[in-house]
């Protein structure tokens, strides 16, 4: 039997069960999210979200029932709180079960292997229905019935009718929680919970000038929702920052999400919170399930940039001998700024700046992206870029000398190296050339002076003419 086939066997025994009501509901308090009056969420960046449902809700006095419906089917149970805004004293929470086993025509099958149900056939040509009882023995790979003569039947031809819904079988996910209430009436709940399946990002998206020495930044939060519910006009909050976690099993992704149109712009209003920082959205928002959203964060106009071209070396090399390194190596490029500035100078969240240059026919190009980490003000951002193509080096060892040493340390090395730069571009550039220099280093000689970037790094800066090329010397002894 097929999933469809199935599907249209099932439809008239879920109408047959709703029409006999629910079975775990005739006692019960039940809150929709039609009695929500607000509803808040905080979002952290590690697929976590803090979300406080707020309703008015009836109850009666004393002890309650109350199936509160339409919740995260990621919530965490555990840290699920209900409060009594009304009338906190003497209310009391007792128990609370989460229903997250949904609805649907193969789960009420399953529910029912065991049981029985009755099978509607109708005759053909007539109108005529008739109706037996069966008792269900499997639904695996299709139904097997077993009926009251003894005989076993797998193609159902008709529908099955069920007589009521089993308690834990919910059509959307509910909190069932059995509370005290001390006064009977119309009361201010709030159910607080964390869940999974809320995430939110933050995207870059910058232009640089025709100089590679300004560019435009806009930045936007990306914000997903797959946690199973739909969260109306929210008052949305994100926390950027690293909180330690408990890490638990990742939940099983969900449907496939839908990307939604970009939000309007939006301030978002930033501020400190404990170690993190926290953005609000300045209006409220709806989260539906399975969308994407996107909310404005931040813009800057002309940000002052810096484009280096950097050759890196390796340490291997100053203690043996190699000869030819590398030929046509790849110089890298990046650019940076400061966060600081007319648009910047906020704490910028992690993710990823995707770069755009205009070309000679003024289209945007996409020219490269890198990932930030959290960013405070006034700090660097530094991206790569990628590998230039104009601009290669080749790298050789030119001496290498063991002047002393024996055993395993003590050892004294000395080499020269020469690294030849090439430019094809019809301007001059500067290239840096970081060498990670081991052990205790002295420089003997080279063609022009280095810097010390740290205690065991060497830089050059070196300039290159326009379709030329320039050749760095150095000689180096190494103390193991």
């Amino acid at each position: 039997m097929t999933k469809k086939t199935l599907f249209t066997l099932m439809i008239a025994g879920l109408m047959t069960a709703a029409q006999a009501g629910w079975a775990s509901g005739r006692d019960e308090v039940v809150s929709t999210a039609s009695d929500q009056s607000g509803v808040a969420v905080t979002i952290y960046n590690d697929n976590l979200a803090l979300v406080k449902d707020t309703r008015r809700v009836r109850l009666e006095r004393d002890f309650n029932q109350l199936a509160w419906r339409e919740v995260s089917a990621q919530m965490r149970p555990e840290t699920a709180q209900l409060r009594n805004l009304s009338n906190p004293a003497g209310f009391r929470l007792q128990e609370q079960n989460f229903d997250f086993d949904l609805l649907t025509p193969q789960k009420l099958l399953e529910k029912y292997v065991g049981r029985e149900v009755s099978v509607i056939r109708m005759h053909a040509g007539t109108d005529v229905e008739t109706r037996e009882t069966a008792t269900v023995l499997s639904t695996n790979n299709g139904v097997v019935l077993k009926f009251a003569d003894g005989r076993i039947e797998t193609g159902v031809p008709g529908r099955l009718a069920f007589p009521g819904v089993p308690d834990t079988l919910r059509d959307t996910p509910t909190l069932v929680i059995s509370l005290l209430n001390p006064v009977a009436g119309g009361q201010n709940l709030e159910l607080s919970y964390l869940t999974g399946g809320l995430s939110w990002r933050a995207d870059y998206v910058a232009e640089l000038n025709a100089d590679d020495n300004r560019l435009d930044l806009n930045g936007w939060v990306t914000l997903t929702n797959q946690s199973g519910a739909v969260y109306r006009n929210a008052r949305l909050q994100l926390v950027a920052g690293d909180l330690n976690r408990v890490r638990e099993a990742q939940p099983v992704p969900r449907a496939t999400m839908a990307m939604a149109k970009a939000a309007d712009a939006a301030d978002m209003q930033q501020e400190s919170l404990f170690e993190y920082h926290l953005y609000t959205l300045q209006r409220p928002t709806t989260l539906a399930e399975n969308q994407t959203k996107q909310v404005a964060l931040m813009a800057a106009s002309r940000v002052p940039v810096r484009k280096e071209f950097l050759l890196e070396g390796a340490n291997y090399y100053y203690s043996g001998q190699v000869g030819e390194i590398g030929q046509k190596i790849k110089v890298g490029v990046f650019v940076e700024f400061d966060n600081k500035g007319e648009g910047l100078g906020v704490p910028l969240p992690k993710g990823v700046i995707r770069v755009y240059k205009q070309d000679g026919q003024g289209n945007a190009q996409f020219v490269g992206e890198d990932r930030i980490d959290h960013t405070p003000k006034n700090e660097t951002v530094r991206l790569k870029l990628g590998e230039a193509f104009d601009v290669t080096a080749d790298r050789k060892q030119t001496v290498f000398q063991k002047l002393a040493g024996s055993g395993r340390f003590n050892y004294v090395f000395e080499s020269a190296y020469e690294i030849a730069l090439k430019n094809a571009k019809p301007e001059a550039v500067t290239v840096t050339v970081r060498e990670p220099m081991p052990g205790d280093w002295t420089m003997v000689n080279e063609s022009q002076p280095h810097t010390k970037a740290a205690s065991g790094t060497a830089e050059w800066k070196v300039k290159v003419p326009a379709e030329g090329a320039t050749t760095l010397t150095y000689r180096v002894r190494v103390k193991y």
